[in-house]
């Protein structure tokens, strides 16, 4: 089936292969990735990943084919998605989210699959343990749970007055239940009551922060899925419309889009080592000798800007903490 007719059938899927016209020797290995975020390879937050396999002699065209193929905001796309990397005939596939990972993992025991940074995989059943993965998938982990409890804890100490946190969650994905259960046990012990909204689409938003509202929402913290990324802008306009001292697990979400607070684990180290994976694969390492690696980084971002937008004073002993202030 040709690219276009194959386009046309999974109802307008992004799909961009990188150097689909190069002219390839037959040991040219071949990528996919998969993400969910909308847009080509240049508008997306994957810069690191990609310029680590140059660093390490992949260059796109020449010593690699790399197919982008993104499920422009819509996870129930992946499995097309995965079947298309098939019929590409790709050498290893590697990616940005759960619901990616389990796509490719249902359609191929066989070739390699290397995760970018994802939530839990061992709590959403795509590798054995850390230590050994087992089967066909390996990578990074974003130890999602643990990183979501720590967040609203620092959105309690940074906010001590916040008793009601409106948290936005996608539960489609996999990590989101986990990270929900773990915000929901610690939520007594920091003295805060949750306000639970899942989002399955962007047009859900508005009604979420007003159901927030109606609660007496006084803070907002997002879980660690791709939609909240994709949708940044819309998450913190809203945010700030209604006054919300916000919580981010990506620090693009501040950086990028004015949310208030994130705490982030270094997403681009985990996207380099990523890479080193992919070249450890493709140079015969089998993913199962390959430990799952977790983050050792974390960084806290506060900006200062929103906090006056939304009339917020940030004690100085906490803003001391951050390992970056945007003013």
């Amino acid at each position: 089936m040709r690219r276009r007719e194959f386009i046309a059938m999974v109802g307008g899927m992004a799909v961009w292969p990188l150097a689909a016209h190069a002219q390839q020797s037959k040991n040219t290995p071949r990528l996919c990735f998969l993400t969910f975020d909308p847009g080509t390879l240049q508008s997306t937050r994957f810069d690191a990943f990609f310029q680590a396999l140059r660093d390490l002699g992949y260059v796109n065209g020449e010593t690699i084919t790399i197919d982008y193929l993104s499920a422009g905001g819509q996870g129930e796309r992946f499995s097309a998605l995965a079947e298309e990397c098939l019929r590409l005939k790709a050498d290893i596939i590697a990616l940005s989210t759960t619901p990616a990972a389990q796509a490719a993992k249902n359609a191929t025991r066989t070739i390699p699959i290397v995760m970018i940074a994802l939530g839990d995989p061992v709590g959403t059943g795509l590798v054995d343990s850390l230590a050994r993965p087992g089967g066909n998938v390996t990578g990074m982990s974003l130890m999602v749970p643990e990183l979501a409890v720590k967040r609203l804890e620092l959105l309690k100490e940074g906010v001590p007055s916040i008793s009601r946190v409106l948290v936005l969650t996608y539960l489609v994905d996999p990590i989101a239940p986990l990270q929900v259960k773990a915000l929901n046990k610690a939520a007594p012990s920091l003295g805060v009551t949750l306000q639970i909204q899942d989002i399955r689409t962007a047009d859900d938003l508005p009604a979420a922060f007003d159901a927030g509202a109606a609660a007496h929402a006084d803070g907002l913290l997002t879980t660690a899925e791709s939609i909240f990324v994709a949708q940044r802008e819309r998450v913190n306009e809203l945010a700030i419309r209604h006054r919300l001292p916000s919580m981010h697990p990506f620090s693009i979400q501040v950086t990028d889009a004015g949310g208030l607070m994130a705490y982030d684990a270094n997403y681009p180290d985990l996207q380099r080592r990523a890479a080193n994976y992919v070249d450890s694969i493709l140079k015969g390492a089998k993913p199962t000798d390959l430990a799952i690696q977790q983050p050792t980084k974390f960084s806290l971002v506060i900006n200062l800007k929103t906090a006056k937008a939304i009339d917020l004073t940030i004690s100085e002993s906490f803003l001391a903490r951050a390992d970056q202030l945007i003013e």
